[in-house]
């Protein structure tokens, strides 16, 4: 389970910037925020008393994946753990034909052999201040919901820009509880960040897409990362000691991650809205993705591995949307939302105080038919180059107003990281890119019309495919120093830029613009509504109750519990020797092979050490590479997916059947030293 880059686009543009659990809360339930921990839940069900110590080192010791993903500090030399399939992407992109990373995995023996990322940043959040003061105060009721969000975005950019300057640290204004509250966010970021060791593909997706999210499991999907300052690796003071016994059946554990999205605010017309028209057109624009990449990858090995990391991501993502549409299309779950919905409106009907509140579902409702006529309108393209050149064309205008005008990803605060991805020097694939742009293209003629001016003017009298082969091979944009050149020449440059890809993004900024306003516009009328929401909810029931997830870091916490599948019982951990069974019932075929350097090791493994485990963790995407830890902060496992059960995340938490999956950090050390000769990486986890 992962928010790879087309996960992670998945998850904005559906999502809103929405965030607020309005249900009470049950057993394990939550994703919860590092300063609003469930202290009274802990004690009363678990009977475990929060340390304010505790909670700290914890949220210390966590990274995030900028590019979609979480993980932790795991040795004071700046050892980071996470995902293997977190790390795919900068596998992708240091590997070669000669040496794939990716398939056949890496060790670095020592420092001087450990790859440098070539764009990945990591962020480890550092502080959490409440400004929801400053940035309400932005607001007045004769703003219209236009100039409303103007303003909410205005004061968010400098509070960002201030923050910025007085601490050096990222600095990330977040709206929780449907804008009834923000938080500012402070990490200090790293960019001088190298690969240590990654195992082969065959063991950390063991199964592949047949097994994902599935159970049992078999999985060692994990990689070792190591974070430089100065040229040398960092000295991390907060970091996760390993309990090498890793957790057993009916251990308390908690999970500290970044998860990206859940929608559990969501009222019964948005999530219709969802059902009906967002996820069905997500669903097939994953499904035409995954052909289109599948048959590339047909045309041989190397068309094969460009493809994998993309291919992976859309598998991955379609699956994971299945599993939501199947809950929203249970018409139980709706149904029971509009009950709850009636009997709240009808308790604040009846309360004059609170009357005033009924009318925040009206306006949800109303949304929902403005985004519905926006469906298939448009203004960009999802393309690595296309996307490389509308960032520069939005970037050198919107550097010619003030930090707080801009659109959000262009204000000063974001510039470092906005620029590290911008000039990557990871590697573009022309057949490959062609392939893809071609695709966008032709959707854009599906979804416009072929008359339609604006694809008139795209395509410039060629067919799709015409198009984009003619537009690849003559674009400059896939040389780094090409894209420098650009800002630095700046609107002057750009407007007489003969690249065909500028000219494209020129094109299109209009439109992209226009639907990037409506949809600030949209946004603010519902983040009003979810606000009174809010309110009403605090009013009623007076619960404690968190927000959703938002890709900043949070807690959960639950058992090591395993669970009955039409009445068979499942255990809650699978062993190393069980991967070797799973792969002989399924006679070695592919996806269920096993690596050779795990045969020729069989004989010194312990095949009784627990590999994977379930517990009733509270996740989604973006919990992936989440450390998992014991009551005495120690690291016992790493979350790399969840079951079919757990799906219905995205709207609703159960514990029934649903499980988070992790790797087992005993199985984990037990593989590195026995079968990758890493010993000198399970002294550095281990040390006292």
């Amino acid at each position: 389970m992962t928010l790879n880059r087309y996960h992670l686009f998945l998850v904005t543009v559906t999502s809103g910037a929405f965030a607020f659990s309005s249900h009470r809360v049950i057993a394990d339930e939550g994703m919860w925020l590092f300063n609003q921990l469930p202290k009274r839940q802990l004690l009363e069900q678990h009977d475990f008393v929060v340390d304010s110590q505790w909670s700290e080192r914890l949220m210390l010791s966590a990274v995030r994946f900028n590019s979609g993903g979480s993980a932790s500090f795991v040795s004071e030399n700046g050892l980071v753990l996470t995902n293997h399939h977190v790390a795919a992407d900068t596998l992708y992109k240091v590997s070669t034909p000669e040496n794939n990373y990716h398939e056949d995995g890496f060790l670095a023996k020592d420092f001087s052999e450990e790859i440098p990322a070539p764009d990945l940043e990591l962020n480890q959040l550092v502080s959490i201040q409440d400004v929801t003061d400053k940035v309400n105060g932005a607001i007045t009721t004769a703003m219209t919901p236009n100039e409303a969000a103007k303003a909410r975005q205005a004061m968010m950019a400098s509070i960002e820009k201030d923050s910025l300057d007085k601490s050096g640290l990222r600095s990330d204004v977040v709206p929780l509880f449907g804008g009834g509250r923000y938080h500012l966010y402070l990490y200090k970021k790293y960019t001088d960040v190298r690969l240590v060791w990654a195992p082969e593909s065959g063991a950390a997706f063991f199964g592949g897409d047949a097994d994902n999210f599935e159970y049992p499991r078999y999985c060692l999907d994990v990689t070792l990362f190591r974070v430089y300052e100065n040229g040398s690796p960092a000295k991390i003071s907060n970091y996760l000691r390993t309990e090498p016994q890793g957790a057993t059946d009916g251990d308390l554990i908690f999970v500290a991650g970044n998860p990206g999205r859940t929608r559990r605010i969501y009222t019964s017309d948005a999530l219709a809205y969802q059902r009906d028209a967002a996820m069905p057109r997500m669903m097939n624009l994953l499904r035409r993705k995954e052909n289109l990449l599948q048959q590339y990858s047909l045309a041989g090995v190397e068309e094969s591995r460009r493809a994998k990391d993309d291919l992976f991501g859309i598998q991955n993502s379609r699956k994971a949307y299945g599993g939501m549409l199947a809950g929203l299309q249970d018409p139980s779950f709706v149904a029971s939302k509009r009950q709850s919905e009636a009997e709240l409106t009808k308790k604040l009907t009846s309360n004059p105080k609170l009357e005033s509140l009924a009318d925040a579902w009206k306006s949800i409702k109303e949304t929902q038919a403005r985004k519905a006529t926006m469906v298939g309108k448009s203004g960009t393209l999802k393309s690595r180059p296309y996307s490389i050149a509308e960032t520069i064309v939005l970037m050198v205008a919107e550097d010619s107003k003030p930090s707080v005008g801009r659109l959000r990803p262009f204000r000063d605060s974001n510039r470092e990281s906005l620029e590290q991805e911008l000039y990557s020097p990871a590697p573009m694939y022309p057949d490959l890119e062609r392939t893809l742009l071609a695709d966008e293209l032709a959707k854009l003629m599906e979804d416009r019309g072929g008359d339609d001016p604006l694809v008139l003017t795209i395509l410039d009298g060629k067919s799709p495919r015409v198009r984009a082969a003619e537009v690849i091979a003559a674009t400059k944009l896939f040389d780094v120093e090409s894209r420098k050149a650009l800002v630095a020449g700046g609107s002057e440059d750009i407007a007489k830029s003969d690249d065909p890809l500028i000219k494209m993004a020129l094109a299109l900024e209009a439109e992209y613009r226009r639907i990037d306003a409506e949809m600030d516009e949209i946004e603010e009328v519902e983040r009003q509504a979810y606000s009174k929401i809010n309110q009403a909810q605090f009013a009623i029931s007076g619960d404690t109750v968190y927000p959703d997830a938002t890709f900043t870091l949070r807690l959960a916490f639950g058992k090591v519990k395993g669970y009955d599948i039409d009445g068979t019982p499942l255990p809650p951990a699978t062993t190393i020797g069980g991967a070797f069974e799973h792969e002989s019932r399924h006679q070695s075929q592919s996806p269920w092979v096993l690596p050779r350097s795990w045969h020729a090791a069989k004989e010194s493994i312990d095949l009784k050490t627990p590999l994977n485990f379930v517990s009733t963790a509270d996740i989604i995407g973006g919990n992936s590479g989440s450390p998992v830890v014991n009551k005495a902060g120690k690291l016992v496992g790493v979350i790399f997916d969840g079951n079919i059960d757990s799906l219905t995340a995205d709207f609703y938490y159960t514990d029934k059947t649903a499980r988070a999956v992790s790797v087992h950090i005993s199985g984990m050390l037990e593989l590195l030293s026995k079968v990758y000769n890493a010993e000198h990486l399970v002294k550095e986890m281990t040390a006292k």
